[in-house]
């Protein structure tokens, strides 16, 4: 096997470890990883409101697929739609100020999760670890 394969493997690995990590303690606050993806990419930009499309590919996700995650994220009104009053066929998101409080509180659990994951490395590791994950992308 060709060492690319094998670092894909070791990443895919990687990621499905995080994922769940992350997951579980991100359970206390009643939102998934994804959710909390969401959230946070909605706290980023002005007024916490963006495309939906827009949204989808900030977090890697399809147009279904971030509609099927927002659904119920508004029915919990962490979420809110708003319909663009020039175009019909486009609508935006927006980040609630629900949702906003609790993505701060779910940013300490993800603190206290990573801090865990990343806990045998220093932060010159961390450092070149980003360097070398920003490449790929």
């Amino acid at each position: 096997m060709s060492k690319n394969i094998e670092l894909l493997l070791s990443l895919t690995s990687m990621h499905t470890s995080v994922f769940k990590n992350i997951d579980r303690h991100l359970s206390v606050h009643g939102i998934s990883f994804s959710e909390f993806l969401v959230m946070y990419q909605l706290s980023l930009v002005s007024n916490r409101t963006v495309r939906r499309i827009d949204l989808a590919e900030s977090v890697g996700m399809s147009a279904s697929g971030i509609t099927r995650l927002l659904n119920p994220m508004e029915k919990l009104k962490l979420v809110e739609k708003e319909q663009n009053p020039r175009d019909a066929r486009v609508s935006f998101v927006k980040l609630s100020d629900v949702g906003f409080e609790l993505l701060n509180d779910a940013i300490k659990s993800v603190q206290i999760a990573s801090d865990g994951l990343f806990k045998s490395l220093d932060i010159n590791d961390i450092e070149r670890f980003i360097d070398l994950t920003n490449k790929i992308k």
